[in-house]
């Protein structure tokens, strides 16, 4: 099972976003933007989770929000992955408007812990918190794009993530062949 740790835009920013983005879908056709249901920010990634361990996984994020007052986050920027001249993936970073900004990091080092010390395995990427917004099966230049996303970014107000939550990923099981995300658990923040 593959599972995540993800932090998801609250109902008003995902609506601006969407608005922001909709007028702009049709203009580059080699994208695929992403649905709103499917925007979050990945703290904890596990490819292979073994389903016995995901109650325990629940049971310790629920510690981790329950100790941690809830982000409120802001939009910083465009970026792509691998590299904007050969880019696969459209993204719109994320940091932390109310503190600093390894605030998001040690969030997320937190729950990769969490992950691990339940027998379940993360991905060791670097962690870069961002919004990915469009993917391409291929290489594409995205000088263009990245300044237009960076516009994006401008109009967007900071937001609070409702919730931690948990996600399992169903690769292929979505609307065009994409990936379907289920919650697994939604964990309250700090009250």
């Amino acid at each position: 099972m593959r599972i995540f740790a993800a932090l998801l835009p609250d109902e008003i920013t995902s609506e601006r976003l969407e608005e922001l983005l909709d007028v702009r879908r049709d203009a580059e056709p080699a994208w695929r933007w992403t649905m709103p249901e499917q925007w979050h920010v990945t703290l904890a990634f596990a490819g292979a989770a073994p389903a016995r361990r995901v109650d325990d996984v629940v049971e310790a994020l629920t510690a981790i929000a329950a100790a941690t007052p809830p982000p409120v986050l802001r939009p910083a920027g465009a970026g792509a992955f691998p590299h904007p001249d050969a880019a696969k993936v459209l993204w719109l970073g994320v940091v932390p408007a109310d503190g600093p900004e390894e605030r998001l990091g040690d969030l997320a080092a937190v729950c990769r812990t969490a992950f691990a010390r339940h027998g379940v395995e993360v991905d060791g990427t670097r962690f870069r918190p961002h919004l990915t917004v469009a993917r391409s099966g291929r290489g594409l230049s995205a000088t263009r794009w990245l300044r237009v996303l960076d516009t994006v970014a401008t109009d967007l107000d900071p937001w609070r993530p409702p919730a931690l939550h948990l996600l399992a990923s169903h690769l292929g099981e979505g609307p065009r062949r994409r990936p379907r995300y289920e919650t697994l658990a939604a964990l309250e923040w700090r009250r």
